[in-house]
């Protein structure tokens, strides 16, 4: 009878073993989970109209092509995908104040679907690497790539914007532009996130202007500089 307890509490204790080798194996082979603010939903998107703040009225619908298909709570948005929303803030910049810029989206289509969303206009962007690095002052103090500029042109330096050929003085003959692979900050543009997640985008060096060119980042959360 000694003898069959023994063997008992034997065959217990290596059961007991076994499980906690078992339990130590699992967790060495879970990965640690990142920061939420680096697992944020961005949506890198081309405007389908112009935005002016303080000229674009509060309430105005907006819309937005996808530029990358992006996967979102288990359902692919593919590439091209309308998203909707709503200019949420505009103001233009005054003596008193900078200009003060937000949008949010909140719905995705596109041909076979659609899809709740609920993302807002950061301060990041994808620059064109473009072949020239002419100006074009007719352009105005849009949100434009950072370039050099002529210690005598006193126009606002912003970071991303349109440059179709005819106005850049690009050659026929050049490669045309291309997109960068990592995304940047708008310069002399700062951002806010309010209490209840909104994003505003700020200036106090002109007003913030969004053009049908540049590829903007849509976000749900903080985003990282990327590595």
């Amino acid at each position: 009878m000694l003898s069959t307890m023994m063997n008992r509490t034997s065959s217990v204790g290596h059961a007991l073993l076994t499980a906690a080798l078992g339990s130590a194996a699992l967790l060495g082979q879970q990965k640690p989970v990142a920061p939420s603010s680096s697992l944020a939903l961005e949506l890198p998107v081309t405007m389908r109209q112009g935005v002016v703040a303080g000229t674009t009225a509060v309430g105005t619908r907006v819309q937005a092509k996808l530029a990358v298909g992006t996967l979102v709570n288990r359902v692919v948005i593919p590439q091209d995908a309308v998203l909707s929303g709503e200019v949420i803030e505009s103001v233009a910049k005054s003596a008193k104040g900078p200009s003060r810029l937000a949008i949010r989206m909140d719905s995705a289509r596109w041909k076979n679907g659609s899809a709740p969303i609920k993302v807002y206009l950061t301060a990041w962007y994808y620059p064109l690497l473009l072949p020239t690095d002419e100006d074009d002052p007719s352009m105005g103090p849009v949100i434009r790539p950072n370039r050099r500029r002529s210690p005598a042109d006193p126009s606002p330096i912003s970071p991303a914007s349109p440059f179709p050929a005819s106005k850049t003085g690009q050659d026929p003959g050049l490669a045309p532009a291309a997109l960068s692979e990592h995304r940047v900050l708008m310069k002399n543009v700062d951002s806010t996130r309010n209490s209840d997640g909104a994003v505003t985008l700020t200036s106090s060096r002109f007003n913030i202007k969004l053009d049908k060119q540049t590829t903007y980042v849509l976000a749900a959360g903080d985003l990282l500089p990327p590595k």
